[in-house]
Order: C-alpha cells, then sequence, then structure tokens
C-alpha cells in the first residue's frame, strides 16, 4: 500500500505484487514499478507537488510593495556604488 500526504488529503493507493515462483528479485522489482507507474501514483504526486494556495488581494498588494521597495533600494545601492551592476 502506498499512501502520501497532499493539501490535507491522503491518498492510499494499493499496489501488490506477489513473487512468483522462481522469479528473480529483479524481475519482481521491475513487474512492481510497471504496476506503479500503471496505478498513476507517480503522476498524482507530480501534479500537486508544488500547488500552493491562491494568496489574498492584500498579500498580493504587500509583495508587490515590497518588491518595488527592494527594487529601489538596489538601485539605491549601485547608485551610491556600495553594489556592483549587473552589466
Amino acid at each position: 500500500m502506498i499512501n502520501f500526504y497532499n493539501f490535507g488529503i491522503i491518498f492510499y493507493m494499493t499496489v501488490e505484487v506477489k513473487r512468483k515462483q522462481r522469479e528473480s528479485s529483479e524481475a519482481l522489482i521491475r513487474r512492481f514499478t510497471k504496476r506503479v507507474l500503471e496505478s498513476g501514483v507517480i503522476s498524482q504526486v507530480k501534479k500537486t507537488r508544488f500547488k500552493t494556495k491562491r494568496q489574498s488581494e492584500r498579500a498580493r498588494k504587500m509583495s508587490a510593495l515590497h518588491r518595488k521597495k527592494m527594487a529601489e533600494r538596489r538601485d539605491y545601492l549601485i547608485k551610491i556604488g556600495a553594489l556592483k551592476s549587473k552589466e
């Protein structure tokens, strides 16, 4: 059973592979990997891995103001020679 936690929701997906008679461990692992890929567990995790909550309008404005303030500060420091310009 494979379980993973994703944004407050726990997903359980059962992937079961039993070893066949006279089957090597490499073949067993290969079959297990194939079953996991077919079940869609990996794709589901990759889809939602970097998903973030949408910011509120106030938070977006504050973030924009902060970026603007930092850009002005950087420009000032470049102007007085405290920082080297990117060029």
